[in-house]
């Protein structure tokens, strides 16, 4: 199997910017045409996307190409966020794998995504605003679209980039999504309390969140009211037990590299990558730069990547998929061919 990634940009939002990446993609790959392609376009193109994805499909020489407009979009060669750029992922040589069932690749936006994507089988993917969608070199009418790699092996990483604080606490009193005693304590200063003493006066709302399990996505903190109370970005059953947690550069980063090295240790580098991370993580979280991408580089260097940034992330968790924010998913491709 033969795969490449290519990254163009500039400051009009044009088909040949589509074009440009698919021919970069495969030059990279050693290939002239592709079987399936994934396109990434910026959110310059989700009014007209039809006139890119043709371009793209042309220069592939293929009709399988699938993907959606984000926020952003990067490679293993780097990352744009300031101006139209269009992302491709080429694949070939696919066909002489056995036709095995992998985890399905899915894009929507916000006033789209199915009810039903939260059912089995396993998805992995990105939701955005006001975005568009394609499959088979056409534009999705209803806004999500999806699509499958099959005959490879797939690992699915979800990094929320949360660092817990303190034992597992229980939420006693709740109103709604309103939070208002845990352990005999008002909320907020129970949260006060697990905060490190820098935080306490002025608790970083946009970075606290609740953790019920590893698997689910974190619930945050919205407000802290004036009665003590803490208003919560969903219900949280009465007697819920979680663990108070804080999104922080260095302990997302350190996530990161550690899961990408126990796929290391256990089946070596891919053949190629995805990954889905938030508008709010890559360079705005870091600091003009994506440590994520930095941390895929390192630990597979020279590895075909294709991602992009946006409000949400779709990834399996308990009971179903479910939608994620401020977290890094990465899909990791290998071939079954030794």
């Amino acid at each position: 199997m033969k795969a490449g990634s290519g990254l163009a940009s500039a400051f009009e939002a044009t088909p040949a910017l589509a074009e440009q990446a698919v021919r970069q993609a495969l030059a990279a790959a050693g290939l002239t045409r592709a079987s399936q392609v994934i396109l990434l376009l910026s959110r310059e193109f989700a009014r007209n996307p039809g006139p890119a994805v043709t371009a793209a499909a042309r220069a592939a020489g293929c009709l399988q190409v699938n993907g959606a407009t984000a926020s952003g979009l990067f490679t293993e060669t780097g990352w744009q966020l300031d101006q139209p750029a269009a992302a491709a992922l080429v694949i070939a040589d696919q066909a002489e794998f056995p036709a095995a069932e992998g985890p399905f690749i899915s894009f929507s936006n916000h006033g789209s995504l199915p009810f039903g994507w939260q059912a089995t089988p396993a998805r992995y993917g990105l939701l955005d605003p006001n975005g568009a969608c394609w499959a088979h070199a056409r534009p999705c009418s209803d806004g999500c679209a999806d699509m499958r790699l099959p005959g490879l092996r797939c690992s699915g990483l979800v990094a929320p980039g949360l660092r817990g604080l303190g034992e597992p606490v229980v939420a006693d009193t709740l109103d709604g999504y309103e939070l208002r005693q845990i352990g005999g304590q008002r909320a907020a200063d129970a949260l006060r309390r697990h905060l490190p003493p820098e935080l306490r006066e002025q608790p970083p709302l946009h970075q606290i969140a609740l953790v019920q399990a590893a698997d689910e996505p974190a619930i945050s903190v919205l407000a802290l009211n004036a009665d003590g109370s803490l208003t919560l970005s969903a219900e949280l059953p009465a007697g819920s037990s979680f663990t108070w947690a804080i999104r922080q550069p260095l302990a997302a980063e350190q996530e990161m590299r550690q899961q990408l090295r126990g796929v290391a240790e256990q089946g070596g580098t891919p053949d190629f990558a995805l990954m889905f991370s938030c508008i709010g993580r890559g360079p705005l979280f870091y600091g003009n730069d994506d440590l994520d991408l930095e941390a895929f580089r390192a630990q597979f260097p020279g590895t075909p990547l294709l991602g992009a940034y946006g409000s949400g992330q779709i990834a399996p968790g308990h009971g179903g998929n479910r939608l994620f924010h401020n977290a890094a998913v990465t899909l990791l491709f290998t071939s079954p061919h030794v």
